[in-house]
């Protein structure tokens, strides 16, 4: 489970890239509740995204020249210049070196052995979302590559993650957690591209899950707000209820109601 008690290794912020940032805000905004607030007149139109004040997700406005319209999930690390290193000696790419951001931290985009981006932040004033696994906030990652095998080895170099395997509705699930961490510290899943029915024609990438309270009033708002369903929502056995979404420009997310875990 994803929590703000952050750990070297694990998720701890997500943002959107888009083409109209208000328009973003409002749709958001109808999902989960979300109100955008400016980082300020130097952070070139970054901002944050929050829920009764505190912060979900970041998102600023892109252009085209920037990248497609899409979420990147950014994981903990407490030296993103050794990170970037150890990413480029996996047959990684540095796609933007690390950086400092006004002091709040150290961030740089990164891309994988299969070309998905992700992002790192080597926390210093802000360590991180402020909520997580609760509704309206990050609870879960996935990522959709073509070979499991090298993904699990190119994140166990570059951030020292571990894999381990589950039962699965159909198969076998590949569970994520920084290193140590155990069955408690998942925060994710590796899955195959190709045998996810809602990903044919899909390049790889990261997939973030936002935790809901009611799966298919967000799949109705979403739609009629302009948002593309990807996967209608369905109950996965010992999971919870899930779909797959697309913002109105296109920027891939989903949703899940999960199963109450025993205490």
């Amino acid at each position: 489970m994803l929590t703000t008690r952050f750990v070297d290794g694990a998720p701890n912020w997500v943002d959107v890239g888009t083409p109209d940032i208000d328009g973003a805000t409002s749709f958001y905004d109808a999902l989960f509740g979300w109100r955008f607030r400016s980082a300020g007149p130097d952070a070139g139109g970054y901002g944050f995204f929050q829920l009764d004040g505190r912060t979900v997700a970041g998102g600023m406005q892109t252009t085209p020249e920037q990248g497609p319209p899409s979420w990147t999930v950014y994981f903990r690390t407490t030296d993103a210049q050794a990170t970037a290193k150890a990413a480029e000696q996996a047959h990684g790419r540095v796609l933007l070196p690390p950086m400092d951001v006004m002091g709040q931290g150290t961030m740089a985009v990164l891309a994988d052995q299969a070309g998905v981006a992700f992002g790192l932040w080597e926390p210093a004033l802000t360590k991180g979302v402020d909520m997580a696994d609760e509704p309206g906030s990050l609870c879960w990652v996935e990522l959709y590559t073509p070979d499991i095998a090298a993904a699990a080895a190119f994140y166990r170099t570059a951030l020292g993650l571990e894999t381990s395997a589950a039962p699965f509705p159909g198969g076998t699930y590949t569970c994520v957690n920084p290193a140590g961490g155990g069955e408690e510290a998942m925060f994710g899943g590796i899955v195959p591209l190709a045998d996810d029915p809602a990903e044919t024609g899909s390049d790889p990438y990261w997939l973030p899950y936002f935790e809901v309270t009611d799966v298919d009033a967000v799949v109705a708002e979403a739609t009629a707000r302009g948002g593309g369903v990807r996967m209608p929502a369905t109950d996965v056995e010992g999971v919870g209820r899930i779909a797959k979404l697309a913002d109105p420009y296109g920027a891939r997310f989903a949703v899940i109601r999960s199963i109450p875990r025993e205490a």
